[in-house]
């Protein structure tokens, strides 16, 4: 048995959420390596193998979850024993192109719903996961529940957090690359039998896969981020010092995948005093000047306790 520390670094570039990644011979993959002796703590491990392979220093960083599962990790003779890996998630406000950076939605196309729901990649998927549904008439009702809480069907909102129960229903239906790997690790291009439209199989459908069990881990630091943008201030994290409120509404949009109420949006975050003007305004938005506000730090240790309420987005 071995102990691999996995990273979950998050940036919003141009509106844009971002995860970093590393190259592998099997494409990007997010900064991972085995716990060693010389690693006084997980933390410090995690840190250590992001800067060796990425160049990046991480700042805040809090334990995302424990990764166990028997066959989550190739069973070539160099993955033959056990392997539990432990992620973290960490927020950076720096993207430059000199780290590898891939976008969330190229991994996750269904989650991006901020130009509404009528998407061609979340269509094909739920037509899809409702034919899934009916192969099987024992668990036919069962799975249509499912598919409807987890996409928001007949009725059901759309919750952004819910992202890997979604990833992870796609996987049991076999609708995700990763559902397809032979047990050498690698992808083998099958599609489940009752599959019958190959479009399904594009990366603008299903997404781009990452090896082992990476998407899986992504998305779980997906919804932990989305889940707590709503209650507390880390999406100041992921801006500069200053910003204008039109940046910080586009940064809560870009990770939760979804719109906020403008009106409701800017009431809530100057009502609980969590931004303060700074002076000065941004002349470079194309009309009126924009006024730039920071993140008030004093506010900080108080609303890590109190919470902090942001407007569920939009539900469509």
């Amino acid at each position: 048995m071995s102990t691999e520390l996995v990273a979950v670094v998050v940036a919003v570039r141009q509106g844009d959420p971002q995860v970093l990644t590393r190259s592998t011979p099997d494409g990007p993959a997010l900064p991972s390596g085995p716990l060693r002796i010389a690693h006084r703590s997980l933390q410090a491990g995690t840190r250590a193998w992001v800067e060796t392979q990425t160049g990046l220093q991480l700042g805040h960083v809090e334990q995302l979850y424990t990764f166990a599962d028997s066959e989550r990790v190739d069973a070539s003779a160099a993955h033959s024993h056990r392997v539990i890996s432990v992620a973290y998630l960490g927020l950076t406000r720096s993207a430059d192109r000199q780290n590898g950076w891939s976008g969330w939605y190229r991994h996750f196309p269904w989650e991006d719903r901020r130009l509404g729901a009528g998407d061609p990649a979340r269509s094909a998927l739920v037509g899809a996961l409702m034919d899934w549904a009916g192969t099987d008439p024992d668990s036919a009702d069962d799975r249509r529940a499912r598919c409807g809480i987890a996409f928001g069907l007949a009725g059901a909102d759309w919750l952004p957090d819910l992202c890997l129960q979604r990833y992870e229903l796609l996987w049991e239906a076999g609708l995700v690359a990763e559902a397809a790997r032979g047990r050498s690790g690698e992808l083998d291009g099958a599609q489940p039998a009752w599959v019958t439209d190959p479009s399904l199989a594009d990366p603008a459908i299903s997404g781009v896969p990452l090896p082992h069990d990476h998407r899986r881990i992504l998305a779980t630091g997906m919804a932990r981020l989305r889940a707590t943008i709503q209650y507390r201030p880390v999406v100041f994290e992921l801006l500069p010092d200053a910003f204008t409120l039109g940046e910080l509404q586009a940064c809560v949009e870009a990770v939760a995948g979804a719109q906020v109420h403008t009106q409701n949006f800017r009431r809530l975050i100057q009502q609980q005093e969590l931004v303060e003007e700074t002076g000065e305004v941004d002349s470079s938005t194309g009309g009126r000047p924009a006024r730039l506000f920071r993140f008030r730090r004093q506010v900080h240790a108080h609303r890590q306790l109190i919470g902090t309420k942001l407007p569920l987005p939009r539900r469509r």
